[in-house]
């Protein structure tokens, strides 16, 4: 239940940006969202990301997964300006009471606003799994604050009919705390959502428990490339386009230098107008040290200009000189001639149809189907 107007960002908001602040901090490169839902956390890690390489979702409710999966799709920017690092989305059918291998090895596991929605039985399977089972190196867990229900107008029982509990802030203390000691963990405890002036002291309304795995607790298998899942069911995949992907580097990368020696092209050719010039012959050269090299985006791509040269030498769409020191482009006169040429052979082609082959007859009833 969220109150309309009481909190400003919302408070599933404010949850989610509790989360963005803490990837920024941290640096995650695997986060798993557990009871992800409308994965409304995980298209907000996909805009904030940072250092993020693996996103994965998990929830039980297979129907409410699938309707949302399509908001994770890459958009037309992610194709035409690739990321320098690589992600991964996936998203699962299982239930987090379930030991599954390919959850292991994560920088980061969320549980927002979770396990009120198990049975407190169930809480101890839960704990054994994320914590026990998974090991992550942190974990952030947000649950309702029972003490602020009061505050939240013609509340009655739970704030969700499907919630088994909701637990002060001394019983979700004692649980985390118990979790750290039986698991190796140490946690801070905050929150959002606070309550107005004089009711402050009831706490958050959704408190928050960030746990963080002891240095001498032994890691879980990390594996660089993503397991098959043995017990969940993948509902979801999809690989954004990066430029760790050699074609895809390959293909930004020409694309910005032929746009770059296009323009230099075209000024120069701008400053030598009305001028006597001996640019006479079909190409002209552009130094790729002295004038491509010079663009900040070809530099941030490349790194080196070696790399730059390798790059436009196993091209085929960019022409250099018989020194490979410099990008030739077409005169552009001559190049228009050539399209003018090309166009009047395919006009004449298409006006010029062949004769019918002898003894060929119309058949309608081969056309008709």
């Amino acid at each position: 239940m969220e109150t309309p107007g009481l909190f400003s960002p919302p408070l599933h908001t404010q949850r989610h940006q509790f989360v963005v602040e803490f990837v920024e901090s941290c640096d995650p490169r695997k986060v798993m969202d557990l009871g992800c839902a409308d994965c409304g956390l995980l298209r907000k890690l996909k805009f904030h990301r940072h250092r993020i390489e693996v996103l994965v979702g998990v929830d039980i409710d297979r129907a409410a997964v699938r309707r949302r999966a399509h908001a994770l799709a890459p958009l037309s920017s992610d194709y035409l300006q690739p990321s320098p690092r690589p992600l991964t989305i996936e998203l699962y059918q299982g239930s987090v009471t379930e030991r599954e291998p390919c959850t292991r090895g994560f920088d980061l596991v969320t549980c927002i606003e979770l396990i009120e929605h198990l049975e407190l039985w169930e809480v101890e399977r839960f704990s054994d799994v994320v914590f026990g089972y998974m090991t992550p190196c942190a974990v952030i867990v947000s649950t309702p604050n029972a003490e602020f229900n009061p505050l939240l107008p013609g509340l009655k029982g739970f704030r969700h009919n499907d919630h088994k509990f909701e637990w002060t802030r001394t019983e979700f203390q004692t649980w985390a705390l118990r979790v750290c000691r039986k698991y190796g963990y140490s946690v801070e405890f905050t929150g959002v959502g606070e309550a107005p002036g004089p009711d402050r002291g009831v706490g958050f309304c959704s408190q928050i428990g960030v746990f963080r795995r002891d240095a001498d607790v032994a890691n879980a298998p990390v594996n660089n490339t993503l397991q098959e899942p043995t017990v969940y069911r993948l509902l979801y995949k999809v690989v954004y386009p990066s430029l760790c992907d050699n074609n895809i580097f390959q293909r930004i990368l020409v694309s910005e230098v032929l746009y770059m020696a296009e323009s230099l092209k075209r000024q120069w050719l701008a400053d030598k107008q009305g001028k006597q010039t001996d640019f006479t012959s079909r190409v002209h050269g552009l130094p790729p040290d002295e004038c491509v090299w010079a663009s900040p985006r070809v530099q941030a791509l490349c790194g080196d200009i070696q790399r730059l040269q390798q790059a436009l030498l196993d091209d085929s769409r960019v022409q250099l000189n018989a020194e490979r020191s410099a990008i030739t482009l077409p005169d552009e006169n001559e190049a228009e001639e050539e399209d003018e040429e090309e166009k009047d052979e395919c006009e004449e082609g298409e006006s010029a149809p062949g004769p019918m082959k002898d003894g060929a007859e119309e058949d309608w009833e081969t056309e008709l189907g």
